[in-house]
Protein backbone atom coordinates (compact mmCIF):
# COMPACT_ATOMS: atom_id res chain seq x y z
CA UNK A 1 0.00 0.00 0.00
CA UNK A 2 1.32 3.41 -0.90
CA UNK A 3 1.81 5.78 1.84
CA UNK A 4 1.77 9.44 1.30
CA UNK A 5 3.66 11.97 3.05
CA UNK A 6 2.79 15.94 2.80
CA UNK A 7 4.91 19.18 4.27
CA UNK A 8 3.41 22.89 3.80
CA UNK A 9 5.58 25.74 3.00
CA UNK A 10 6.02 28.52 5.29
CA UNK A 11 5.16 30.57 2.65
CA UNK A 12 2.26 29.59 1.01
CA UNK A 13 -0.34 26.54 1.54
CA UNK A 14 1.66 24.35 -0.77
CA UNK A 15 1.07 20.45 -0.40
CA UNK A 16 3.53 18.16 -1.83
CA UNK A 17 2.38 14.61 -1.87
CA UNK A 18 5.16 12.08 -2.18
CA UNK A 19 4.66 7.68 -2.19
CA UNK A 20 7.26 5.33 -3.74
CA UNK A 21 5.56 3.72 -7.11
CA UNK A 22 8.03 1.28 -7.90
CA UNK A 23 11.54 -0.82 -6.32
CA UNK A 24 13.74 -1.58 -9.02
CA UNK A 25 16.23 -4.08 -8.25
CA UNK A 26 19.05 -6.64 -10.22
CA UNK A 27 21.98 -4.22 -10.45
CA UNK A 28 25.05 -6.24 -7.82
CA UNK A 29 26.57 -3.29 -6.70
CA UNK A 30 26.21 0.36 -6.41
CA UNK A 31 23.84 1.75 -8.99
CA UNK A 32 25.59 5.15 -10.10
CA UNK A 33 24.10 6.79 -12.93
CA UNK A 34 20.21 6.82 -14.60
CA UNK A 35 19.69 8.03 -18.31
CA UNK A 36 16.18 8.61 -20.04
CA UNK A 37 15.68 5.82 -22.72
CA UNK A 38 14.01 7.78 -25.89
CA UNK A 39 10.18 7.33 -24.28
CA UNK A 40 9.15 8.65 -21.24
CA UNK A 41 8.13 5.76 -19.59
CA UNK A 42 11.70 4.24 -19.73
CA UNK A 43 15.21 4.62 -18.57
CA UNK A 44 18.43 2.74 -18.53
CA UNK A 45 21.05 2.19 -15.48
CA UNK A 46 24.44 1.44 -15.23
CA UNK A 47 26.64 0.45 -12.13
CA UNK A 48 29.28 -1.04 -10.50
CA UNK A 49 28.70 -4.21 -11.52
CA UNK A 50 29.02 -3.55 -14.86
CA UNK A 51 25.47 -3.65 -15.65
CA UNK A 52 23.77 -1.91 -17.83
CA UNK A 53 19.44 -2.21 -17.60
CA UNK A 54 16.57 -0.84 -19.25
CA UNK A 55 13.63 0.05 -17.28
CA UNK A 56 9.90 0.24 -17.89
CA UNK A 57 7.79 2.76 -15.12
CA UNK A 58 4.63 1.45 -16.97
CA UNK A 59 5.02 -1.77 -15.72
CA UNK A 60 7.49 -2.03 -13.02
CA UNK A 61 9.10 -5.11 -12.48
CA UNK A 62 12.33 -6.73 -13.78
CA UNK A 63 14.47 -4.72 -16.22
CA UNK A 64 16.24 -5.76 -18.82
CA UNK A 65 20.00 -6.45 -19.23
CA UNK A 66 21.12 -4.42 -22.67
CA UNK A 67 24.76 -4.52 -22.17
CA UNK A 68 27.66 -5.95 -19.53
CA UNK A 69 31.28 -4.04 -19.62
CA UNK A 70 34.15 -5.60 -17.38
CA UNK A 71 34.69 -2.31 -15.05
CA UNK A 72 32.14 -0.13 -13.63
CA UNK A 73 29.93 2.29 -15.62
CA UNK A 74 29.75 5.95 -14.27
CA UNK A 75 28.20 7.23 -17.16
CA UNK A 76 24.99 6.85 -19.73
CA UNK A 77 23.97 8.98 -22.69
CA UNK A 78 21.37 8.24 -25.07
CA UNK A 79 21.32 9.72 -28.89
CA UNK A 80 17.47 10.17 -29.96
CA UNK A 81 18.08 11.05 -33.75
CA UNK A 82 20.47 7.61 -33.87
CA UNK A 83 18.60 5.06 -31.40
CA UNK A 84 22.24 4.37 -29.51
CA UNK A 85 23.43 4.44 -25.99
CA UNK A 86 26.41 5.19 -25.23
CA UNK A 87 28.37 3.84 -21.90
CA UNK A 88 31.54 5.21 -20.16
CA UNK A 89 33.57 2.65 -18.53
CA UNK A 90 35.66 3.00 -15.63
CA UNK A 91 39.40 2.80 -16.75
CA UNK A 92 38.66 2.28 -20.48
CA UNK A 93 36.65 4.03 -23.09
CA UNK A 94 33.34 4.31 -24.46
CA UNK A 95 30.38 1.66 -25.62
CA UNK A 96 27.87 2.26 -28.65
CA UNK A 97 25.32 0.16 -27.83
CA UNK A 98 21.71 -0.93 -29.63
CA UNK A 99 19.66 -1.59 -26.89
CA UNK A 100 16.91 -2.79 -29.10
CA UNK A 101 19.23 -5.36 -30.34
CA UNK A 102 20.96 -5.67 -26.89
CA UNK A 103 24.00 -4.94 -29.04
CA UNK A 104 27.34 -3.30 -28.95
CA UNK A 105 28.18 -1.69 -32.20
CA UNK A 106 31.21 0.17 -31.77
CA UNK A 107 33.54 0.77 -28.81
CA UNK A 108 36.28 3.39 -28.30
CA UNK A 109 39.15 3.82 -26.22
CA UNK A 110 39.63 7.14 -24.75
CA UNK A 111 41.47 7.01 -21.42
CA UNK A 112 42.71 4.72 -18.57
CA UNK A 113 40.71 7.07 -16.00
CA UNK A 114 37.61 7.29 -15.06
CA UNK A 115 34.55 8.07 -17.05
CA UNK A 116 32.46 10.63 -14.89
CA UNK A 117 30.01 12.59 -17.44
CA UNK A 118 28.81 12.41 -20.98
CA UNK A 119 26.97 14.92 -23.20
CA UNK A 120 26.26 15.62 -26.65
CA UNK A 121 25.87 18.52 -28.83
CA UNK A 122 25.09 18.80 -32.57
CA UNK A 123 27.26 15.96 -34.22
CA UNK A 124 29.96 16.19 -31.11
CA UNK A 125 29.81 13.80 -28.21
CA UNK A 126 32.02 15.07 -25.31
CA UNK A 127 33.20 13.54 -22.63
CA UNK A 128 34.74 14.11 -19.20
CA UNK A 129 37.66 12.42 -17.46
CA UNK A 130 39.22 11.67 -14.13
CA UNK A 131 42.40 12.93 -15.80
CA UNK A 132 40.89 16.70 -16.22
CA UNK A 133 40.67 16.34 -19.88
CA UNK A 134 37.69 16.69 -22.25
CA UNK A 135 37.36 14.56 -25.10
CA UNK A 136 35.49 15.47 -28.13
CA UNK A 137 33.96 12.37 -30.56
CA UNK A 138 32.99 12.93 -34.00
CA UNK A 139 29.84 10.72 -33.90
CA UNK A 140 29.59 10.21 -37.72
CA UNK A 141 33.44 9.09 -37.93
CA UNK A 142 33.25 7.47 -34.30
CA UNK A 143 36.66 9.14 -33.75
CA UNK A 144 38.30 11.44 -31.29
CA UNK A 145 38.37 14.77 -32.80
CA UNK A 146 39.70 16.56 -29.83
CA UNK A 147 40.78 16.41 -25.90
CA UNK A 148 41.47 19.28 -24.06
CA UNK A 149 43.81 18.68 -21.08
CA UNK A 150 42.42 21.28 -18.56
CA UNK A 151 44.15 20.70 -15.58
CA UNK A 152 45.31 17.34 -13.48
CA UNK A 153 41.92 17.81 -11.12
CA UNK A 154 38.78 15.25 -12.36
CA UNK A 155 36.01 16.94 -14.62
CA UNK A 156 33.18 15.38 -13.28
CA UNK A 157 30.29 16.79 -14.48
CA UNK A 158 29.17 18.67 -18.03
CA UNK A 159 25.87 20.47 -18.44
CA UNK A 160 25.23 22.10 -22.27
CA UNK A 161 23.31 25.15 -23.12
CA UNK A 162 22.52 24.82 -26.90
CA UNK A 163 20.60 27.84 -26.67
CA UNK A 164 24.02 30.04 -25.32
CA UNK A 165 26.24 27.98 -27.65
CA UNK A 166 28.43 27.19 -24.25
CA UNK A 167 28.77 23.97 -22.13
CA UNK A 168 29.39 24.02 -18.01
CA UNK A 169 31.93 21.58 -16.58
CA UNK A 170 32.81 21.26 -12.98
CA UNK A 171 35.91 19.81 -11.74
CA UNK A 172 37.41 18.66 -8.61
CA UNK A 173 39.46 21.73 -8.31
CA UNK A 174 36.79 23.52 -7.01
CA UNK A 175 35.71 25.69 -10.44
CA UNK A 176 33.21 25.52 -13.06
CA UNK A 177 34.90 26.46 -16.35
CA UNK A 178 32.32 27.88 -19.16
CA UNK A 179 33.31 26.68 -22.67
CA UNK A 180 32.46 28.16 -26.08
CA UNK A 181 30.69 24.97 -28.69
CA UNK A 182 32.60 26.14 -31.34
CA UNK A 183 36.41 25.61 -30.76
CA UNK A 184 35.34 24.36 -27.17
CA UNK A 185 37.90 27.28 -25.33
CA UNK A 186 37.78 27.98 -21.93
CA UNK A 187 35.52 31.73 -21.78
CA UNK A 188 35.71 32.14 -17.92
CA UNK A 189 36.96 30.05 -14.99
CA UNK A 190 34.71 30.30 -11.42
CA UNK A 191 36.31 30.11 -8.08
CA UNK A 192 32.87 28.49 -6.93
CA UNK A 193 33.04 25.62 -4.41
CA UNK A 194 35.22 24.93 -0.93
CA UNK A 195 35.59 21.65 -2.84
CA UNK A 196 34.84 19.46 -5.48
CA UNK A 197 31.74 20.50 -8.21
CA UNK A 198 29.62 17.39 -8.73
CA UNK A 199 26.51 18.48 -10.30
CA UNK A 200 25.74 21.61 -12.98
CA UNK A 201 22.29 22.29 -14.26
CA UNK A 202 20.51 24.79 -16.52
CA UNK A 203 17.88 26.39 -15.51
CA UNK A 204 15.21 25.31 -18.56
CA UNK A 205 14.68 28.96 -19.03
CA UNK A 206 18.75 29.30 -19.08
CA UNK A 207 19.12 32.44 -16.98
CA UNK A 208 20.81 30.69 -14.30
CA UNK A 209 23.21 27.60 -13.83
CA UNK A 210 22.58 25.64 -10.55
CA UNK A 211 25.88 23.69 -9.05
CA UNK A 212 26.47 21.15 -6.32
CA UNK A 213 29.34 20.01 -4.53
CA UNK A 214 30.99 17.94 -2.61
CA UNK A 215 31.08 20.82 0.07
CA UNK A 216 27.05 20.25 0.63
CA UNK A 217 25.98 23.74 -0.75
CA UNK A 218 23.98 24.17 -3.72
CA UNK A 219 24.62 27.74 -5.74
CA UNK A 220 23.01 29.62 -8.93
CA UNK A 221 25.01 31.50 -11.22
CA UNK A 222 23.40 34.11 -12.96
CA UNK A 223 24.07 33.59 -16.43
CA UNK A 224 22.85 36.79 -17.90
CA UNK A 225 25.20 39.12 -15.29
CA UNK A 226 28.43 37.05 -16.55
CA UNK A 227 27.81 34.15 -14.10
CA UNK A 228 27.70 36.12 -11.37
CA UNK A 229 26.91 34.32 -7.78
CA UNK A 230 22.89 34.52 -7.24
CA UNK A 231 21.98 32.42 -4.30
CA UNK A 232 23.86 29.76 -2.14
CA UNK A 233 22.32 27.67 0.52
CA UNK A 234 23.85 24.84 2.65
CA UNK A 235 21.34 22.02 1.42
CA UNK A 236 22.71 18.59 2.77
CA UNK A 237 25.11 17.32 5.62
CA UNK A 238 27.42 15.76 3.14
CA UNK A 239 28.32 15.73 -0.52
CA UNK A 240 25.70 16.80 -3.48
CA UNK A 241 25.95 14.15 -6.22
CA UNK A 242 23.59 15.32 -8.33
CA UNK A 243 20.42 18.39 -9.41
CA UNK A 244 17.40 17.37 -11.55
CA UNK A 245 14.80 19.91 -12.50
CA UNK A 246 10.94 19.17 -13.36
CA UNK A 247 9.36 19.07 -16.32
CA UNK A 248 7.99 22.19 -15.47
CA UNK A 249 11.13 24.18 -14.34
CA UNK A 250 9.41 24.91 -10.91
CA UNK A 251 11.04 22.77 -8.90
CA UNK A 252 14.43 20.46 -8.83
CA UNK A 253 15.43 17.79 -6.71
CA UNK A 254 19.15 17.13 -5.00
CA UNK A 255 20.29 13.75 -4.42
CA UNK A 256 23.34 13.35 -1.56
CA UNK A 257 25.88 11.13 0.25
CA UNK A 258 23.29 11.65 2.95
CA UNK A 259 20.88 9.35 1.35
CA UNK A 260 18.53 12.02 1.14
CA UNK A 261 16.01 13.29 -1.54
CA UNK A 262 15.27 17.07 -0.96
CA UNK A 263 12.66 18.62 -3.54
CA UNK A 264 13.06 22.60 -3.72
CA UNK A 265 11.42 25.62 -5.47
CA UNK A 266 13.82 26.68 -8.15
CA UNK A 267 12.95 30.87 -7.94
CA UNK A 268 14.23 31.00 -3.89
CA UNK A 269 16.06 27.60 -3.33
CA UNK A 270 13.06 26.80 -0.87
CA UNK A 271 13.30 23.22 1.06
CA UNK A 272 9.69 21.57 0.44
CA UNK A 273 10.23 17.87 0.99
CA UNK A 274 12.95 15.30 2.57
CA UNK A 275 12.31 11.24 1.40
CA UNK A 276 14.74 9.45 3.44
CA UNK A 277 14.92 5.81 4.78
CA UNK A 278 12.87 6.39 8.18
CA UNK A 279 9.63 8.37 6.97
CA UNK A 280 9.34 7.48 3.49
CA UNK A 281 11.02 4.59 2.57
CA UNK A 282 14.01 6.05 0.66
CA UNK A 283 17.50 4.85 0.20
CA UNK A 284 19.59 3.35 2.80
CA UNK A 285 23.49 4.87 1.22
CA UNK A 286 24.30 7.37 -1.28
CA UNK A 287 22.00 8.75 -3.70
CA UNK A 288 23.86 8.94 -7.01
CA UNK A 289 21.79 10.47 -10.27
CA UNK A 290 18.03 10.69 -10.44
CA UNK A 291 15.46 11.22 -13.21
CA UNK A 292 12.76 13.81 -13.80
CA UNK A 293 11.02 12.13 -16.03
CA UNK A 294 7.82 13.34 -18.29
CA UNK A 295 5.60 10.04 -17.56
CA UNK A 296 3.58 10.81 -14.59
CA UNK A 297 5.78 13.24 -13.41
CA UNK A 298 7.68 10.48 -11.60
CA UNK A 299 11.19 11.01 -10.07
CA UNK A 300 13.59 8.57 -10.37
CA UNK A 301 16.38 7.68 -7.71
CA UNK A 302 19.83 5.79 -7.89
CA UNK A 303 21.73 4.69 -5.16
CA UNK A 304 24.98 2.63 -2.97
CA UNK A 305 22.23 0.58 -1.96
CA UNK A 306 21.54 -0.94 -5.48
CA UNK A 307 18.36 0.15 -5.96
CA UNK A 308 16.34 2.35 -8.12
CA UNK A 309 13.10 4.05 -6.50
CA UNK A 310 10.66 5.40 -9.02
CA UNK A 311 8.90 8.61 -6.89
CA UNK A 312 5.26 9.53 -7.88
CA UNK A 313 5.16 13.10 -6.25
CA UNK A 314 2.09 15.86 -6.42
CA UNK A 315 2.19 19.17 -6.43
CA UNK A 316 -1.04 20.67 -4.74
Amino acid sequence: MLQFCQIISNQKTLHVQAAKKHLFTGHRDCVYTLQSGGEPHLFFSGGGDGFIARWNLETGGDGELIGQLPHSVYALHYLPEKKLLVAGQNYSGIHLIDDHNKKEVASLQLTTAAIFDIQSFQNDLIAGTGDGALTIIDLDRWAIKKKIAVTEKSVRTLAVNPALGEMAVGFSDHCIRIFDLDQYQVKKEIKAHANSVFTLSYSPDNHLLFSGSRDARIKTWDVQAGYSLSQEVVAHTYAINHIVFSPSGKNFATGSLDKTIKIWEADNLKLLKVLDKSRHGGHSASVNKMLWTAYNQQLVSASDDRTISAWDLLFL
